[in-house]
């Protein structure tokens, strides 16, 4: 069966959903619009899965710029995605991120905390002394100094987040079909036609939008397109622990984990350290992680937590850009209807109202209008022009 449809987004989670809902929300664009989704229960979706945080402290302006229009919507989210007398509650809190650095990395953040602040974010660097004395629970004895957000910093509930955008653009007139597109046909070399689904259908399309998060390298190549974009798993452990830790905000130590309280238990993890074949998308949990590394890291810089017991544990992929770890948004340049918005590397969930408002300007008007995403453009791959960014 064959339908026409004005713009067809591959992908339905968090980054596809934002796009459905900013371009169908926007008065200049009334086309039709229909998101396919693999996973219509988002029992593996990244989107799911995700710690779903958001901070400003990044080293690059571009990536900056989302953070701060993407809290600005985080926090309008109760009004912006209700459905009639039913607020959008995504649970936002915003105690901030501690980035702690040790005397080798000391002069790295604080030229981080330069970009930082004439962009405008509120970023206190504190020294050894002061950072012992203000968070006591600390071992403090190997690091020159952390840099605390003082707002605009945090964690929510990020499915929530994804279902009030699938919510609300299902509202406004988007059409959600639960497929897995299996290829997708050209008109021509430079643009594509049809997008095939694995039931037989045939979506003719405008225009293509791939927001297929760890699976978009694979709907690049059906559209002759190249992306380097692999899927990562990373592990997410729940943990209690009888020591009390007062005024936690999200942390990012030296030893490359991460913790954040969450109600009177803890979570934490480390970024993908074993490399995942490119068409791995298993999600077993690899336990050896917090018994080999974490733990001992965790009990290091928080002697309090050398008593803790590990509750449960789920892992989820991220969309990972070889390139530099950042995203990849806009048109492909060889393809002239096919749009990108892959590869955040973790970024996708904190990133995604800038991702969706920005890729509704391109389709709406041809060009960015509420956020400049130009810098995240395919194009930097093949120039060598990394947006690199390194949280340590």
């Amino acid at each position: 069966m064959g339908t026409n449809y004005d713009v067809v987004i591959v992908g339905g989670g968090v980054v596809g959903s934002s796009i459905a809902y900013f371009l169908s929300a926007n008065p200049d664009f009334d086309g039709s619009i229909a998101v396919v989704e693999r996973d219509p229960y988002y029992t593996a979706s990244s989107s799911s899965l995700s710690t779903s945080a958001i901070r400003q402290q990044f080293g690059t302006a571009p990536n900056i710029a989302m953070s701060k229009f993407s809290i600005d919507f985080l926090r309008k989210v109760k009004t912006r995605l209700a459905i009639g007398d039913e607020l959008a509650d995504i649970g936002l809190h915003e105690p901030g991120y501690l980035v702690l650095a040790t005397p080798e990395r000391a002069d790295a953040q604080r030229a981080k905390n330069r970009v930082q602040r004439g962009m405008g974010v509120d970023a206190e660097l504190i020294e050894q002394v002061d950072l012992a004395r203000r968070f006591p629970w600390l071992n403090t004895d190997d690091l020159a100094l952390g840099s605390l957000g003082l707002g605009s910093e945090g964690w929510f509930d990020g499915p929530g987040l994804m279902q009030a955008f699938r919510r609300k653009a299902r509202t406004q007139g988007v059409n959600y079909l639960a497929a897995t597109v299996t290829g997708l046909t050209m008109a021509s070399p430079q643009k594509v036609g049809e997008v095939v689904l694995d039931n037989g259908d045939r979506l003719a399309a405008g225009t293509v939008i791939n927001a297929a998060g760890p699976w978009s390298a694979g709907i690049a190549r059906m559209a002759g397109a190249e992306l380097p974009v692999v899927p990562s798993k990373r592990c997410v452990f729940v943990f209690e622990t009888p020591a009390r830790i007062e005024n936690c905000p999200f942390v990012f130590d030296t030893s490359g984990f991460w913790l954040r309280p969450e109600g009177q238990l803890f979570l934490c993890g480390i970024p993908p350290v074993r490399e995942n074949e490119p068409d791995d998308f298993g999600l077993d949990v690899d336990y050896d992680l917090f018994d080999e590394l974490i733990w001992p890291a965790l009990a290091h810089r928080v002697p309090g937590f050398e008593q803790l017991r590990m509750l449960r544990a789920w892992a989820g992929l991220y969309e990972y850009n070889t390139f530099d770890h950042s995203g990849i948004i806009g048109r492909h340049p060889e393809v002239s209807n096919f749009v990108l918005a892959t590869g955040f590397s973790g970024h996708g969930m904190m990133h995604a109202a800038a991702t969706g408002s920005g890729v509704s300007d391109l389709i709406a008007y041809g060009e960015y209008r509420s956020v400049d995403l130009s810098a995240f453009r395919y194009e930097r791959i093949a120039g060598n022009q990394p947006i690199e960014e390194h949280v340590y």
